[in-house]
């Protein structure tokens, strides 16, 4: 009951907003020109009065009559179209013809105007409120759907209220299109899914003389827990692909290290040098302090650990000619 109390609520504020967007819903206004075009006619029937009698007293019932009658013809005959505006004009309850842009006439009572239509390319918004996806997910998905009217005979004479159609028939579209779908595609495939759409809405709505240009999937919204779950998820893929890279460099790095090994080994000069590089970049901070096997030392030459304050010494000397160098 709820369900269906929504739908009736959603069905009547299309069919208002429909009506307030139609210039010639119901009765038909009176434009300002008419108005003007009437008083133009009265006042010149006067002066024809005054030109004939040299007065308006006393009043010619040959000369008023006709001047009212063809004022009243004026204001109900004289109809303006605006320029996306098409007017679908009925005589004796048939289609007679399509009127306008602009100034057009009708035969009062004879001819009526049955509702104009709006000839330009319109968007209008739909959604499909707690659809289940293929994969049983509820979802809530908004979309614009881009559309003209090319015949506005058809669009008045095949179908009754073909705005309202419209905004239905692409709610339903909407629903059998995320029920045949899984929630992933959904969300990686907006534009397919638009497509598809309004290859569906095309279809049922050439024969009412609408084309729909295009349709856009504007938001899907899903369940917080499973938009929380979901965030996990690529959290951990993320993760996972972290862990894969630092693997994949520091099998590189192993590799790398296993050449330079056999290098090395082939010449100890190399890592005589190589030694000694990595004291010395140890030693350039200040206050550093390395603990070097005694092997390793024995490897390079350096004798005991005195050999090794020895050169920290002589670096601290080094540094200490720099900063007076610097003073003067």
């Amino acid at each position: 009951m709820a369900q269906q109390k929504k739908m009736t609520d959603v069905i009547n504020a299309v069919s208002q907003k429909y009506a307030a967007i139609q210039p010639w819903e119901g009765s038909a206004g009176v434009p300002l020109v008419a108005w003007l075009v009437a008083i133009l006619i009265v006042l010149a029937g006067l002066g024809a009065h005054w030109l004939v009698h040299h007065g308006l007293q006393p009043l010619d019932r040959r000369i008023l009559a006709p001047t009212i009658f063809v004022a009243i013809v004026v204001l109900l005959a004289l109809k303006i179209a605006r320029q996306w505006d098409r007017a679908v004009v009925l005589r004796l309850g048939k289609f007679h013809r399509l009127a306008g842009p602009g100034m057009f006439f009708i035969i009062p009572i004879v001819d009526s105007i049955a509702q104009g239509v709006d000839m330009r390319i319109r968007a209008t918004d739909f959604s499909s409120e707690s659809t289940l996806t293929k994969d049983t997910v509820p979802v809530n998905v908004d979309a614009i759907c881009f559309w003209m009217a090319w015949d506005a005979k058809k669009a008045v004479l095949e179908v009754q209220n073909f705005y309202q159609a419209i905004i239905l028939s692409a709610q339903t579209a909407l629903r059998d299109i995320i029920g045949t779908h899984e929630l992933a595609d959904m969300l990686t495939h907006r534009g397919e899914l638009g497509k598809r759409l309004r290859e569906i809405l095309d279809e049922k709505t050439n024969p009412w003389g609408i084309s729909v240009q295009s349709v856009e999937i504007r938001d899907i919204i899903i369940p917080k827990d499973l938009e929380a779950a979901m965030s996990k998820q690529a959290q951990a893929e993320r993760e996972r692909q972290a862990r894969i890279i630092l693997s994949t460099a520091e099998t590189e790095i192993a590799d790398k290290f296993a050449e330079a090994a056999k290098k090395y080994e082939r010449n100890p000069g190399a890592m005589h040098l190589r030694g000694m590089n990595m004291l010395f970049e140890g030693l350039k901070e200040k206050g550093s302090m390395i603990i070097v096997p005694s092997s390793a030392l024995e490897t390079m030459n350096l004798g005991a650990m005195g050999g090794l304050a020895a050169l920290s010494q002589v670096k601290e000397k080094e540094d200490e000619t720099r900063k007076e160098e610097a003073k003067y």
